[in-house]
């Protein structure tokens, strides 16, 4: 066909509304992935740093100065053209209200606030500050003049004076007053705040004590019309603000928290806030490992993103974490595609988080807007990130303190092997590795994978077993439950060693280890003691933000060919609700070596007691621990062949006590502990001779009081495995 030179079937004519075309085409997706999220922001984690952690070990610390050298700070540290760029104001920096009830910074901590947003603005950063939901009392008490409306302070409240938010009062003084968003003038009020923080030049609002969450149990206060209103006076004031809400927000509500805010606190404070002597500790990064496979689903480019809090890693000693668990607990947030705000001081930032903090092949994990799944949970989780195109980020971590060799059948992370294997955090390229995946882990460390897959493993055979069909025992009882498998869960389980579940005729063809994937709901810690055929006493730790939606993670189980039974419950804690349990593979898995006994259901003596412990594996530890007769022994401690092995001792004490070992009724070997509360436990590695077969270890203190014991992990010397 002749075509004329000019005219509308022309090349050029052709070639430029190809061109048209694509660049629309552009355009539109551009215009997508902006309204991916509520107010045009959030396509990717922020990056940056928050005022709270150093807060909470200076009371004096929050001042325009002071954040004015963190965002110099930043600024000379070379890591904003890695991408940290926030710097978030949080709670304390007001004092009072203005004319129209709108908050006023503090006098004389902050005397130009809007001075400070152009610094930092200068230095090419980002700002964030921090209010909550409702009105306080001195706001409603004047009765001011809402701007631009007939209405005042007074009529926007709800009468009788109710809770605004979780960190309320009881009524009827409750100061943080709840905003009926039903009354005229309601609204504008918090558009005038929006349009007041957007007249500084804010970017970032924190909104804090978010209920259904914020771990209140009072519903009546529901802020999810605040964080509505908040976003929409968001978009009214025209300025691109970030929104995030906080904190441990109930996941029964996602659909509101992921339409009108770009990220969600899961999980309570990772700060110590007093109850240790650093800024934070492993037991509250190890935390995030329970909470997070309850909502790896609930988060994406367009959903908004899953807020892990502080990152806390570049203060040295004072962080309170080892250089491995910094390098752990920056692999997490960046697989989870976690905001990522460091605490702290940093004009302290210390050689080791600069190099950490500029690994652009890490960084490029958390913008990827691929957030990982776990494949498989227990204390050697593994999570997976899909890039498509048969390339993956595989993340496998030691959460023991001992050091182990992590084995990982490539079959979890779904291909038959990697033709490729970039090891991220060593920068360095390891080839191609078939069928299992093998590496040295320390204590409380990761290894972090760019791989390219070879070929698509197949899907495991399984079979599935529902919950409210098991056998319960003593309060086990079954409830309705909409969203999980069957309509039904059980719940009632534990605080008692005959409320359980029990799984009788769990069949498989043959003997070996087979991948158990568990479906529970919790919200907040909760942790299952299991038992496989009457066996040990094993134990799952979860956690989660529903008592309605099921959460699946997955551990290895050794089977016996045929029928076995598996039973759950927990005699002294609280285990979560269950749905059901699925079981899969052929018996070809493979078993963590490291093994665990939980002090609480070991045998107690004396005066020694089971108790509850949040922060304890198990939710539970063994309390009392000394004097004549007093001890706590693991009578039935297994291991392969004679030889000296790695002890890992959990336990708790403020300030330093010790217990006096003895192994198979040897000689007693004295072990102090030292700790500076007795909340958490500490993590303490020794070595112990063993002999092949069942071992008895007994711990006490005949003359004084011992540490509170968690409980002890087991594994062989690194390279006797």
């Amino acid at each position: 066909m002749k075509i004329p030179l000019f005219g509308p079937n022309n090349c050029w004519t052709r070639r430029l509304s190809l061109l048209v075309l694509l660049t629309v085409g552009s355009l539109s997706a551009l215009t997508l992935d902006l309204r991916a999220q509520v107010n045009n922001v959030g396509q990717r984690p922020y990056l940056g740093w928050s005022t709270f952690s150093e807060q909470t070990i200076n009371g004096n610390f929050l001042t325009q100065a002071n954040i004015q050298a963190q965002s110099d700070a930043l600024a000379a540290s070379g890591l904003q053209k890695h991408g940290f760029k926030y710097i978030n104001i949080d709670s304390g920096w007001m004092s009072t209200f203005d004319a129209n009830g709108r908050p006023i910074p503090a006098a004389p901590n902050f005397p130009d606030i809007k001075a400070l947003v152009d610094h930092i603005h200068a230095n090419g950063q980002k700002v964030g500050i921090y209010w909550i939901p409702g009105i306080e009392q001195p706001a409603v008490d004047g009765n001011f003049p809402i701007l631009g409306t007939r209405y005042t302070t007074q009529q926007i409240v709800a009468i009788p004076l109710a809770r605004g938010n979780a960190f309320a009062g009881a009524p009827p003084n409750p100061f943080h007053d709840k905003i009926d968003f039903t009354k005229p003038g309601a609204q504008e009020y918090i558009n005038s705040v929006v349009a007041l923080f957007a007249s500084w030049g804010i970017d970032f609002i924190k909104l804090d004590g978010v209920t259904p969450g914020s771990y209140s149990d009072d519903t009546s206060i529901d802020n999810r019309p605040d964080v509505a209103a908040w976003s929409k006076a968001i978009a009214l004031s025209r300025r691109r603000i970030w929104l995030t809400v906080s904190w441990a927000i109930d996941s029964d509500y996602l659909s509101t928290w992921q339409q009108y805010s770009n990220a969600r606190r899961i999980e309570d404070d990772v700060e110590c806030e007093g109850r240790c002597a650093t800024l934070t500790n492993w037991n509250r990064i190890y935390q995030r490992f329970r909470d997070l496979p309850a909502w790896q689903d609930a988060t994406s480019v367009s959903l908004g993103w899953n807020d892990l809090d502080s990152l806390d890693i570049g203060d040295g000693a004072l962080d309170g974490l080892t250089n491995d668990e910094k390098r752990t607990a920056f692999s997490l947030w960046t697989m989870a595609n976690a905001p990522m705000y460091l605490g702290g001081d940093l004009t302290n930032l210390d050689s080791f988080a600069k190099n950490l903090l500029s690994n652009d092949e890490v960084i490029a994990i958390n913008q990827s807007g691929h957030p990982a799944k776990q494949v498989l949970g227990g204390n050697q989780p593994v999570w997976v990130s899909s890039l498509g195109n048969n390339t993956y980020y595989v993340a496998i971590f030691n959460l023991d303190d001992v050091s182990t060799v992590a084995r990982v059948p490539w079959n979890l992370v779904g291909v038959t092997g990697a033709l490729s294997v970039r090891d991220l955090w060593n920068r360095v390229n390891q080839g191609p590795s078939f069928g299992t995946y093998s590496t040295v882990l320390n204590g409380h460390s990761v290894r972090l994978l760019k791989i390219v897959g070879l070929g698509y493993a197949a899907p495991m055979p399984s079979a599935s077993y529902e919950a409210e069909s098991a056998t319960l025992g003593g309060s086990a009882s079954v409830s309705g439950c909409a969203p999980c498998s069957g309509g039904a869960k059980v719940g009632n389980l534990g605080l008692g060693a005959g409320n359980t579940v029990t799984f009788n005729n769990v069949y498989v063809p043959r003997a070996g280890v087979y991948y158990m994937q568990v479906d529970s709901m919790t919200q907040g810690l909760r942790s299952y003691l299991y038992t496989v055929n009457g066996g040990n006493y094993q134990t799952l730790n979860s956690g989660g933000g529903s008592f309605s939606l099921p959460a699946s993670t997955v551990v290895p189980v050794r089977l016996e060919e045929g029928n076995n039974s598996i039973q759950f419950g927990s005699p002294v804690s609280y285990p979560p609700d269950l749905d059901r349990i699925v079981i899969r593979g052929d018996g070809n898995g493979i078993q963590p070596t490291p093994i665990s006994y939980e002090a609480e259901v070991a045998t107690l003596s004396g005066s020694v007691s089971g108790v509850f412990s949040n922060y304890s594996s198990g939710l539970a530890k063994a309390g009392n621990i000394g004097g004549a007769g007093s001890a706590v022994t693991f009578s039935n401690v297994q291991v392969p062949s004679n030889g000296v092995y790695q002890l890992q001792i959990d336990a708790s004490t403020s300030g330093l006590r010790s217990f006096f070992l003895t192994v198979n009724d040897g000689a007693l070997q004295e072990l102090d502990i030292n700790g500076s509360t007795f909340d958490e436990p500490s993590n303490n590695v020794y070595s112990v001779q063993l002999h092949a077969g069942t071992n008895t270890l007994k711990f006490d203190n005949p003359t004084n009081f011992a540490p509170d014991l968690d409980r002890i992990v087991i594994a062989p010397m690194v390279g006797d495995d």
